[in-house]
């Protein structure tokens, strides 16, 4: 490896071990590629089966196709928080960050109160924010490294 690539190595590592602002923000945008891994993974998966069973995930309810992104989103997060050494307590508050949202959507789409996309549309508006606001709560949590 050259120079060049070992100091830039060396600076990544450095600021993902460190504490503080950077590692808040890494373990951030951690959540979010797995929340968006699990849209396209468990998503692509819930699509096979609706077509499977002849049908189409965007011809399912508005109540169904909250309940199932919201399921698509938390798992992995979820998961990822367990693998990077997380303790239960704060994994079900970051999953109630999500579920919350995903109950007031499921709600909406099933009194005919917001279609489909208006109830995905506000489930994502509030689940990315719930989830800062739990992450700055316990901002001392976040902003340092846990083992694997």
């Amino acid at each position: 490896m050259g120079t060049e690539a070992a100091a830039i190595k060396s600076k990544v590592v450095t600021w993902s071990r460190s504490t503080g602002p950077g590692r808040f923000l890494l373990h951030f945008g951690e959540m979010l590629l797995a929340m968006s891994a699990g849209m396209i993974v468990l998503g692509g998966l819930a699509q096979l089966g609706f077509l499977a069973a002849s049908s189409n995930l965007t011809d399912a309810s508005g109540a169904v196709q909250a309940s199932i992104m919201g399921f698509n989103m938390t798992v992995p997060m979820v998961w990822w928080m367990k693998h990077r050494g997380h303790d239960r307590a704060r994994s079900a508050e970051m999953a109630a960050s999500m579920i919350v949202p995903t109950i007031a959507a499921v709600v909406l789409a099933s009194t005919g109160a917001a279609g489909a996309t208006g109830a995905l549309a506000l489930q994502h508006a509030v689940m990315i924010p719930a989830m800062l606001a739990v992450m700055l709560w316990r901002y001392d949590h976040y902003a340092h490294a846990h083992a694997h």
